[in-house]
């Protein structure tokens, strides 16, 4: 692998061996279908079952995809990045960013993340539409007529 690429705790190496289905994932992301906001890179979005990547067990859902073979996917498009993946041979290495515990919405582990249908926006909208109906009830309800 290229060393110039960035070495800490939640980066490492995972070499995959092609199987007859692919690598077995599939990936999100690139600089024209930005998965992360403010952040082009390339995420692995689902996990095949019984694929090269399940059954090594390393790369996980949510996991960022720094190289293939050295080659550095900055600022690469999406279809530039799976034709990289189409022409990497059988042997694959890829230099993966592993997610963190503090981007996930719900419990660690293999599972899927699944994300609430509910942003905190629209929880807060809702939150001051309730407060608003109250208020008018109990002003309507204790208004003194003179």
């Amino acid at each position: 692998m290229n060393g110039s690429l960035p070495s800490s705790p939640n980066v490492v190496d995972i070499k995959l061996k092609r199987g007859s289905a692919g690598l077995g994932f599939n990936i999100v992301g690139g600089v024209d279908q930005q998965y992360v906001v403010a952040d082009s890179g390339i995420y692995v979005s689902k996990i095949k079952e019984d694929g090269a990547a399940a059954l090594d067990g390393r790369l996980q859902e949510g996991d960022k995809i720094l190289a293939i073979n050295g080659i550095k996917l900055e600022n690469l498009t999406h279809k530039a990045t799976v034709d990289l993946f189409r022409t990497a041979g059988e042997d694959v290495e890829l230099r993966v960013l592993k997610k963190f515990p503090q981007h996930m919405n719900g419990p660690t582990g293999s599972q899927p993340e699944h994300k609430s249908p509910v942003s905190s926006l629209g929880m807060l909208a809702a939150l001051l539409g309730v407060a608003s109906i109250f208020a008018f009830i109990y002003i309507r309800n204790h208004r003194r007529h003179f």
